[in-house]
Order: structure tokens, then C-alpha cells, then sequence
């Protein structure tokens, strides 16, 4: 049995993020559904991580099992034919036995994108967040800085999700803007859930004044989620860079 990793990207507006859920399309099943089709039996899939509805990916690792014999470098086109439109499979390796998408995952990037504009843009549609009041990135960055190392994140974790351990590192939260676009590129060695939401809406309530930059390290401390920003919609939210040992990207 081989034990196959995919590279994939995907838009992910039109899903109800990766896990498979019995009563709403997701990419897990849009994806399994296309593979088991290719290799003629059925497929479980292994993600990197769970994404939410309307969450985006540019860079996607998963992983599934089989004894078909397609080269590698065929599967992707293979797939590609049963796959929709926004969803797109780049590369296939064979990996060891023992990789597992999830487990052997180092670490990850997510990158949040706001278009900051008094107007909005269409072709920003779903791909970024409109926000049209000012927003001074300076101000976000100095918030961002607190959330860097090896913290405990409950403040910026959903309410009612239970987890072994809150404790993550963050090795960057880097905030940059490009004209009306404002770019926050966080990377960790795990997420809680909606935590990288969380964590750009604490930075954009800082830097609407509603607390000072330097009150984050204070929210975390206290690890209560109410202290925080808001949640910020899913839609300008990628997955963009994924860390393995074994050479899958």
C-alpha cells in the first residue's frame, strides 16, 4: 500500500472548510470523491489542518493510502479532470509509511488579508475583508509583537472548544500594508480554533483605540476570550506555507 501526499490549493467560498461534515460539501469530500474515482476504490484523506467555511488555501498538504499503480507524476492531472475549478491538486510524492499530514507538520503560515478602503474593490470579493475605516498598520504591528513566543492562547481561542493544552509558540506575526491592502502573516507551530482570526481582530480593535497595543501581552495573560478583539470574517484568511522534514511541497 503507498502511501501518497497531494500539494493542493484551493478557494475555499464555496465549501464548508476541509473536515468532512454529514450535511454540507467540503473540500475533504469534494476531494476524496475525485481521488477514489481516479485510483478505483475508496479514499480517506488526511489534511493539514481544519479550515473553515469560506477559509482559502495557496498551499495544502494531504495524504491518503493506495494500491494503485499511477505514476505520481500523472496523479495530478488525473484528479485534476474530476476535481471543480477551485480546487486544484499540484503535486503528488510518495512518502514513508509513517507521514502523516497533520502529525509531521512543523509548521504553519496563515496569512489575513484586509482591504483597508473607504471603497470597497469586487475583485476583492471573498478574497479579503472590506473594512473601510481607517486602519494605522503601525499601531497593529506593535499589538502583533505581544503574541509572538511560547504563550497560552485561550484568549484568542473560540469559547466552548476543549483542547488538551492552549499553549502554542508563535514564531512571527508580521502586519505590512501594499496600498489599500493590509497583509498579516502569522506562523506557529499549531492554532487553536479561530485563533488567527482572533488574534487580527485584536489588532485591528487596537488600532481602532479601543485598547493599547501594549494591553495584549495583559489579554493573554488573563486568558479570557471576552478581553479580546472580535473574531474577523473567514474570508480573507489563507493557508500559506506548511514546514515538513520529508520533501512533499
Amino acid at each position: 500500500m503507498r502511501n501518497i501526499a497531494l500539494k493542493l490549493m484551493y478557494a475555499g467560498t464555496a465549501y464548508h472548510g476541509w473536515q468532512m461534515q454529514k450535511n454540507a460539501v467540503t473540500i475533504a469530500e469534494t476531494l476524496e470523491k475525485a481521488l477514489g474515482y481516479v485510483v478505483c476504490h475508496p479514499v480517506k484523506c488526511i489534511g493539514a489542518g481544519r479550515t473553515d467555511a469560506g477559509v482559502h488555501a495557496e498551499v495544502y498538504i494531504a495524504n491518503f493510502r493506495t494500491d494503485s499503480t499511477i505514476p505520481c507524476d500523472r496523479l495530478p492531472l488525473a484528479v485534476n479532470t474530476r476535481l471543480p475549478d477551485d480546487i486544484v491538486v499540484t503535486k503528488a510524492t510518495e512518502v514513508s509509511d509513517a507521514f502523516n499530514a497533520i502529525g509531521s507538520c512543523e509548521k504553519k503560515e496563515y496569512t489575513y488579508r484586509i482591504y483597508n478602503s473607504r471603497l470597497g474593490n469586487p475583485f476583492y470579493v471573498n478574497r479579503a475583508w472590506f473594512y473601510p475605516k481607517p486602519l494605522d498598520e503601525t499601531v497593529m504591528q506593535r499589538a502583533a509583537a505581544h503574541f509572538v513566543g511560547t504563550k497560552d492562547f485561550a484568549a484568542v481561542q473560540s469559547v466552548g472548544t476543549h483542547v488538551r493544552s492552549t499553549v502554542r509558540t508563535v514564531f512571527y506575526f508580521d502586519i505590512s500594508r501594499s496600498g489599500a491592502m493590509i497583509t498579516c502573516r502569522v506562523c506557529a507551530d499549531g492554532f487553536l480554533y479561530n485563533m488567527v482570526r482572533a488574534m487580527v481582530g485584536t489588532c485591528v480593535y487596537a488600532a481602532e483605540g479601543k485598547f493599547p497595543p501594549d494591553a495584549v501581552g495583559e489579554i493573554l495573560a488573563a486568558k479570557n476570550r471576552t478581553l479580546a478583539g472580535p473574531t474577523v470574517p473567514p474570508d480573507g484568511l489563507y493557508m500559506t506555507k506548511l514546514w515538513y522534514k520529508e520533501a512533499v511541497l
